[in-house]
């Protein structure tokens, strides 16, 4: 079969290796599209070290070939996130901890190819009416709803969102669904902030000097945020969160941190009593209710596609990314 194949940090091509073949508890995937995640793009980029050579891609959604329960054919989306099923963690119910488990695109190859081999068990069924182009940001989109129930969201609460890529996006319509109000919106872009307001966000503003006065005008006597959303992974835009969340308020570092040190407001931690809210991957149940938002029209993926490029071409793409055009790329495997 074809894989798009990385033999090396920024060195990835087309490659003919050997179709996976399902065993015991195993399905095989025929993949027609894959999104491209900012973790793709740090493996590309030898930041998250893996084994070479490597297959990439996590969000990917196809039909069923062969393995498991679901009939050949059946459109299908990948939990990329697979488990032992038998230590603390997944007899716990946090099978998304699981110390022996791993992540398909990263620890074994995932869905840049042709087929990609996964547990049944990671193998969700998608309504026969889903726009499979559409349908691997369902994959980002569970990350962003296991986040939020460990935040519990209550209606009425104010929620900032700073960063409004895929994941901000995201947040900003779960929030809504879950009955935030007002919900509000932070980023440099102004075409991103009209997008956010599209999809539902109260208010948006762009980061300056004066952000804090307006997030203070509008939350009134709370004095801040409720719940203030990290979606960026730079230290600088947690300490933001810190200074805006409300006393007593929760902050959720959902970007993704790498730095091992750095200045923060830590006394403000203490002194407003504020908690600290974090969230790994997702859960496997996070899998239908998130179908079942974009199936109800709740939480709009469309929007958030900005280009689909054949999957020969994702040097192409990952090439975009770097210089930050667009919000989210899909990999058409039939183009």
């Amino acid at each position: 079969m074809k894989a798009m194949v990385l033999s090396a940090p920024k060195t990835i091509g087309e490659e003919d290796v050997a179709q996976p073949v399902p065993g015991d508890g195993k399905a095989l995937v025929k993949v027609t599209k894959t999104g491209i995640c900012g973790t793709d793009l740090k493996i590309y980029q030898g930041g998250i070290p893996v084994a070479y050579p490597r297959v990439m891609g996590h969000e990917s959604v196809g039909t069923v070939a062969a393995g498991g329960e679901l009939e050949p054919g059946t459109p299908v989306i990948v939990d990329p996130a697979y488990y032992c099923g038998d230590c603390f963690h997944c007899h716990n119910g946090q099978t998304h901890l699981c110390p022996n488990g791993g992540l398909i695109g990263r620890d074994v190859d995932g869905g840049f190819a042709d087929y990609v081999l996964a547990p049944t068990h990671n193998v969700h069924p998608l309504p026969p009416d889903m726009n499979l182009t559409h349908a691997p940001l369902v994959q980002p989109m569970t990350t962003c709803l296991h986040a939020q129930r460990l935040a519990k969201i209550f209606p009425g609460e104010a929620v900032v969102v700073i960063g409004l890529g895929v994941t901000g996006l995201l947040h900003v319509q779960l929030a809504k669904a879950h009955g935030a109000y007002p919900v509000i919106g932070i980023t440099r872009s102004e075409w991103k902030r009209d997008l956010a307001e599209e999809l539902g966000a109260d208010y948006t503003f762009a980061p300056g000097d004066d952000v804090k006065d307006k997030i203070l005008e509008v939350t009134g006597d709370k004095g801040g945020a409720d719940l203030v959303i990290e979606s960026v992974g730079q230290l600088s835009v947690l300490a933001q969160a810190i200074d805006i969340v409300r006393l007593g308020g929760r902050i959720l570092p959902f970007g993704i941190l790498t730095v091992s040190e750095g200045a923060l407001p830590f006394y403000d931690l203490y002194f407003k009593e504020i908690q600290v809210v974090n969230a790994r991957v997702a859960k496997p149940e996070d899998y239908p209710a998130s179908i079942d938002f974009v199936e109800r029209g709740i939480v709009n993926l469309d929007k958030l596609i900005t280009d689909v490029v054949p999957l020969a071409e994702m040097k192409r793409a990952l090439d975009m990314l770097e210089q930050g055009k667009g919000i989210k790329i899909i990999l058409d495997h039939e183009a």
